[in-house]
């Protein structure tokens, strides 16, 4: 298994591309732990002008993805829940994902985004299937 220091910069190095584009920063990893940030920019709003519900909810699932892997695993979600309480129209956003529960196959995160001002923006749980990386790989090749 990977150190952390090990797999912070192999996720660095990889750069997922969906993170990226969405404007996604990791900022923490450490054993059950991540945090993101998200630099709020034109791209992420929706037509009123505050972060779209989609890009929230993709930080929440970026973030606690994240902190699941960070056994050295690999994994996809099998299913998320994230309350929408509050939102903003511009400066930085934080999701902070922690883990909860780590069975043979699955993974329970909780993750909470804030604001600068520590406002609670929204808050979830994920959970994370555990699968075979060499599989995932041949499927992604078919």
């Amino acid at each position: 298994m990977r150190t952390m220091e090990q797999e912070l910069e192999a996720l660095q190095l990889r750069k997922n591309a969906f993170a990226l584009h969405n404007f996604y920063e990791m900022e923490t990893l450490e054993l059950d732990h991540a945090a993101c940030r998200l630099d709020i920019r034109p791209e992420s709003l929706n037509p009123y002008g505050m972060v779209h519900g989609g890009s929230l909810y993709a930080l929440a699932d970026e973030t606690a993805g994240t902190a699941a892997h960070s056994d050295g695993r690999h994994y996809v979600t099998q299913s998320g829940s994230l309350n929408f309480l509050d939102n903003r129209s511009r400066g930085v956003i934080r999701a902070e994902a922690r883990v909860r529960h780590r069975g043979r196959s699955t993974v329970l995160v909780e993750v909470e985004i804030h604001s600068e001002d520590g406002s609670l923006l929204a808050s979830g749980t994920f959970t994370y299937f555990h699968v075979d990386k060499k599989r995932m790989e041949e499927r992604a090749a078919e």
